[in-house]
């Protein structure tokens, strides 16, 4: 991945904004990607998939956490996500396309909650930094 400086600036200046609201931000990217695409619940069946639910909240904050993991380890993804990497391909099977519909959804709650910092400039850093990580996610897929 090349992220320019100012890029790595961009994405690493809204985490410590979106670090304390995880659970509701995600939770609510969460929300919008079962309502938008609703063929994405079906890895979900064991969820309480009722809007704002603890079942949905808790999994966005997982989500969110982990690219702010990503974004901590911007020079060594593969690694850093190596564990969700294998899990998602060995283990839960994901359909590779709805990392990038989850993508989309996270950056129109990022919009949303952060007008002032999400600026053109910002969602095109954040779209490519969430497209690598939705890249070496699916690395393992065969």
């Amino acid at each position: 991945m090349t992220l320019s400086a100012s890029e790595r600036a961009l994405i690493l200046s809204l985490w410590p904004k979106i670090a304390p609201q995880v659970n509701d931000l995600g939770g609510e990217a969460l929300d919008r990607m079962f309502l938008s695409f609703p063929q994405t619940k079906t890895y979900f069946s064991h969820f309480d998939l009722s809007q704002g639910s603890a079942d949905i909240k808790n999994h966005g904050g997982k989500v969110l956490n982990a690219l702010g993991n990503a974004a901590n380890h911007l020079d060594d993804l593969d690694a850093t996500l190596s564990n969700l990497s294998d899990l998602h391909a060995y283990n839960l099977r994901v359909d590779p396309g709805n990392f990038e519909l989850l993508n989309h959804t996270i950056q129109v709650v990022l919009a949303i909650h952060f007008p002032q910092e999400f600026s053109a400039e910002a969602q095109a850093a954040w779209d490519k930094f969430i497209s690598e990580v939705s890249t070496v996610l699916t690395s393992k897929y065969r």
